[in-house]
Parts: C-alpha cells; sequence; structure tokens
C-alpha cells in the first residue's frame, strides 16, 4: 500500500488480489496560484500493457504541468488536451510492443481560481462531496451504465453486473476518445474523491462520503483501501483513491502543514509538490 500528500490532499493505491499495479495516480500543487491538479488512471491490457499505460497517461499529465500550459489555457480546453494527448501516448507506445494492447481510464480534476474543472473517459470515478451528502458524480463510459440510464437494471445492479467491464469509451483505441467535461464553483464544505473502479464497487456511496471527511485523512485513505481491498479477496482488482478538501485560504493550508509535519515520522506519507 502507497500513500502520498499534499495540503488537503491525500492519495493511495493499494495491488489488492492482482500480481501487477495497473492504477496509476498523481497530484501537483501550485502555492503562488492555489492551482491544483489530480490524475487517476487505471490501465488495461496484457503482457504488461496495462501497467504501461496507466503509467503513459500519468507522465503526459507530469509533462503537461511542468510546461505550465493550465496557466494560460481555458480549464477545459487543459483537461481536454490532456486526454488527448494521453491517448496518442497510449497508441504510440503500442507501436513499441511485440504483445499487448495498452489502454486505459483517465478521471482529472482541476481547482483554479476557486473554480472546479474535471474530465473522463472509461469508468474510473470522481465523486463531489458537501458534507457527508453526495452532490453528484461522474456517469462511466460503460455497458452496464448505459443499461442503468435505459433503465434496465438498477444502481445497485450497476455494481456487480457482468457489462460493468465492458467500457464504451477509454484512452489508446483506435479511435479518438469522446471526453466528458463539467465544471463549477469551489464552495466552502466540498470535499472530492477520485477512483478506480476497484474502490468504487467495494465501498458504498455513503461510505466514502463518511471517510472523506474524517478529520485525519491519511487514516481516512488508508482505511478505505484496507476495507475495499478486504472486501474485493483474493481476486480483488487494484485499488486506488485520492481524496481531496481544498483550502480554501487563510490560516489552514499552513496549520495543515504543520499538523501533518509532525506525522510524518509515523505515517508513510511525504509532503511535496508532486505526488
Amino acid at each position: 500500500m502507497e500513500f502520498h500528500a499534499l495540503p488537503g490532499i491525500v492519495a493511495g493505491r493499494a495491488r489488492g488480489g492482482r500480481d501487477a499495479q495497473q492504477d496509476d495516480l498523481i497530484c501537483f500543487h501550485d502555492p503562488a496560484t492555489r492551482t491544483y491538479l489530480l490524475v487517476l488512471a487505471d490501465g488495461m491490457g496484457g503482457d504488461g500493457a496495462g501497467e504501461l499505460a496507466s503509467q503513459g497517461v500519468i507522465e503526459m499529465a507530469r509533462r503537461l504541468w511542468t510546461r505550465g500550459t493550465w496557466r494560460h489555457q481555458p480549464t477545459s480546453l487543459f483537461l481536454e488536451s490532456l486526454c488527448q494527448l494521453a491517448h496518442a501516448e497510449l497508441r504510440h507506445r503500442q507501436q513499441q510492443l511485440i504483445a499487448g494492447a495498452p489502454h486505459s481510464t483517465i478521471v482529472a480534476l482541476l481547482v483554479k481560481d476557486h473554480r472546479i474543472a474535471w474530465a473522463h473517459v472509461g469508468d474510473s470515478r470522481l465523486y463531489r462531496f458537501h458534507g457527508r451528502r453526495l452532490m453528484g458524480r461522474t456517469e462511466d463510459h460503460s455497458l452496464a451504465q448505459l443499461k442503468y440510464r435505459r433503465g434496465e437494471i438498477s444502481e445497485r445492479e450497476l455494481v456487480t453486473h457482468a457489462d460493468q467491464q465492458q467500457l464504451l469509451r477509454g484512452l489508446g483505441g483506435p479511435e479518438e476518445p469522446v471526453v466528458e467535461h463539467g465544471s463549477g464553483d469551489l464552495r466552502h464544505g466540498c470535499a472530492f474523491v477520485l477512483c478506480s473502479d476497484g474502490a468504487w464497487t467495494q465501498l458504498k456511496d455513503e461510505e466514502l462520503g463518511r471517510f472523506v471527511q474524517r478529520h485525519d485523512q491519511h487514516d481516512a485513505v488508508r482505511d478505505a483501501i484496507h476495507l475495499a481491498v478486504e472486501r474485493g479477496g483474493a481476486s480483488g482488482d487494484n485499488v486506488s483513491l485520492i481524496f481531496m478538501r481544498p483550502p480554501l485560504g487563510g490560516l489552514w493550508p499552513a496549520l495543515w502543514q504543520a499538523v501533518f509535519a509532525g506525522r510524518r515520522r509515523k505515517a508513510p506519507a511525504t509532503m511535496q509538490e508532486e505526488v
């Protein structure tokens, strides 16, 4: 199990019952502008291609953040570029493989100028909570989600349905992905969860709401991942989670860093500008 942290953010992942880790994630923070970028990817493909795919998505996010394109591009355009360039990167990597086809989901959240914007392709999710109340989540690009929207299956059946893993959109395929976008104001008391399907298939919405609002976010992420892995069992999927409660200025960031600095001696987490 791995953990990382930034002010207001804790991220973690675990292999679960799998031999390989095909989930990857990264979080960035620019203190001067109070801008955050969170990206999570769930790779797919045999012969190690899934791991290569998620790494490719995260590497593209790192490149774009380092170049600073988020500083001058509209948020939706930046996120669209991230998804399309990550897709192109996976297509390029596929040409270098003898076997396997690297495909991946992506979910990304950009917090900037007291606004939030997100984009996703596939079935990795973004949840938005106010307190413990679920305000909304992204819709999966899967056959099971389509059947749910048509009223053919219930929301409870969505989690365990045989078509849950039949994705209708993804990065790395022969066609350019259709990216779904959303945006809104950053409101006081809001919290966000980004996660792979290995997490949301094992944790109920109300459980995620309780976890993300716990005072100690590191312990919350650890306990949530542990519970998802335990429920997944020996054949369980990789589990990845990012919890975010955005600092809204004032003394909160300084206090958070001071408190967390004291915990670092006891917890496997690091304070850094990139996770």
